[in-house]
Order: C-alpha cells, then structure tokens, then sequence
C-alpha cells in the first residue's frame, strides 16, 4: 500500500487526510472532521463516544475504520483513526451537529437522485452530460463519451 499524506481545509480548518495510489481512495482523519462539525474541545473523547454509541446500534463503519500514521499537532507522526470517503459521510450522518446538516441534507439529495435514476436511467445520462458540461467539455467530445461508454458496455 502506498499513502500519501496531504492536507485538506473546511472553512479554513484543517484535515489530515491520505491518498492510496494502490486503491485510488482517500482517507480521512475522523476526530479532525468531529472536530470541525462540533466545536468539541476533545474530539477524540467525543470519537470514543460516537465509536461506543455506533457499535452498540450494530453499526459496522467504526468496525471498518483503521488507523494510519498521522502527523500529529506536535508534530509527531501517531496513529490516527481514519475512514474512506463513505465511512467518513456515515460518520458525518450521526453527529448531531447543525454544521453537519449540509452534509446530511446533501447526502439525501444525491441518495433520491440515485433512485430516480434506477426508476428513470435516463436521469443517469442527462447528469452525466450535465457534469461534463460543468467541467467544461464541449458537447461533441460529451457525446463522443458517453457513446464510448455505451459501446464498451456493450
């Protein structure tokens, strides 16, 4: 496995966070994002907390968080409680805090939007081109695209 750390910031706050080339998935420091969403002073007690509260619920995303070497505020590599990007947005999900809301109301939206696209696929198509558009691909090679993928899905 090969990591590498990197910073990222939320409202000017920062988080430990770490890239696996080896499974192309970021992991991020969980008592840092506790620690923004809260205000706690001790986000890692409220980590422990959260941690007990989960596992006795039967929640298996504090089961499938690890630990990784974390440059610490003291400059000391320790280890670190981390979760992927879904654990991480689970985790967001049980804090009771208003500044996770966004994310909760976020994470509803995209979750509906996902089922309409199992009921309607084409929904699936128009957010693609739509995304592209965002990023600023003409339409040519958009379409171009989503042809490719039709035809290698074929």
């Amino acid at each position: 496995m090969r990591l590498t750390n990197s910073i990222k910031t939320y409202e000017n706050k920062m988080i430990r966070t770490m890239w696996d080339e080896e499974k192309e998935e970021w992991y991020f420091s969980v008592v840092d994002v506790i620690r923004i969403l809260t205000d706690s002073k001790d986000a890692l007690a409220y980590w422990r907390k959260l941690k007990q509260r989960l596992k006795a619920e039967g929640n298996e995303t504090v089961t499938n968080c690890h630990a990784l070497r974390m440059k610490a505020a003291d400059g000391k590599m320790r280890m670190t409680d981390v979760a992927d990007t879904k654990q991480i947005l689970r985790i967001i999900q049980s804090i009771p805090s208003p500044k996770a809301e966004p994310f909760k109301l976020w994470l509803a939206e995209v979750g509906a939007e996902r089922i309409n696209e199992t009921i309607d696929p084409e929904l699936a198509i128009d957010r693609a081109l739509q995304t592209y558009l965002k990023k600023g691909y003409n339409e040519e090679w958009i379409h171009q695209r989503l042809l490719s993928i039709r035809v290698r899905n074929d």
